[in-house]
């Protein structure tokens, strides 16, 4: 019964604002956790499921369509961040390289990230660009974890598996894994752990500088 009362409650969410630099994202010191994957992984799908509300992430019909960073307001305190998705293979070349600025200045600038949520299908094999990118935010110290999704497309034994699979092929590379969350956001499975997650990182105090005192 303890646990059952741990885990948060969404009350209010509500959009705050579109950009595509960190310097113009809001000025409040509040815990933001931001979400990102390759187009058409299920990002907006499990914000809307994360939230209760259908449809305060925009999902698209055509992946790959944002290139904005979207703040959300969750509760009044803390802030769910919609990055563009990467790896669209219809982008022009300008745009990939326009994307990937706008995506490394957010991660690698905005000090009150507080986590990088990254999304993967849960129906693919690991992927060049996923585990390059998640290889990338272990060179440069980012704090993040891994979200599997879409996990009602398999069978319970089929979804283990994949992931233990995929788990197996990041510790070839790794010598320890980051969090990791099973989710789908149409049975709703991992909302409660990825917001009891979400509650306790609330607690800690905000890091506000790139430099803190050994």
């Amino acid at each position: 019964v303890c646990q059952l009362l741990k885990i948060m409650i969404v009350n209010t969410a509500r959009f705050i604002i579109s950009n595509t630099k960190a310097a113009d994202c809001p000025k409040e010191q509040r815990h933001e956790y931001a979400f990102i994957g390759r187009s058409n992984v299920g990002k907006s799908s499990l914000i809307n499921m994360l939230t209760g509300k259908k449809g305060l992430a925009m999902t698209s019909s055509t992946p790959g369509k944002t290139m904005l960073i979207n703040h959300f307001l969750v509760n009044d305190e803390w802030m769910i961040v919609d990055l563009p998705g990467y790896g669209y293979a219809k982008r022009s070349k300008a745009d990939r390289i326009r994307l990937e600025g706008i995506i490394s200045d957010y991660i690698l600038n905005r000090q009150q990230m507080t986590n990088l949520f990254v999304l993967i299908d849960s129906r693919h094999k690991p992927q060049k660009i996923d585990l390059e990118f998640m290889e990338w935010l272990g060179e440069n110290g980012v704090p993040f974890s891994i979200v599997f999704t879409k996990l009602d497309k398999l069978s319970p034994s089929a979804g283990k598996k994949q992931i233990a699979s995929y788990l197996e092929q990041l510790l070839e590379q790794w010598e320890e894994l980051p969090p990791v969350f099973r989710t789908s956001s149409e049975d709703k499975r991992g909302k409660s752990e990825l917001l009891d997650y979400i509650e306790e990182m609330n607690k800690l105090p905000l890091v506000t500088s790139e430099h803190t005192d050994a």
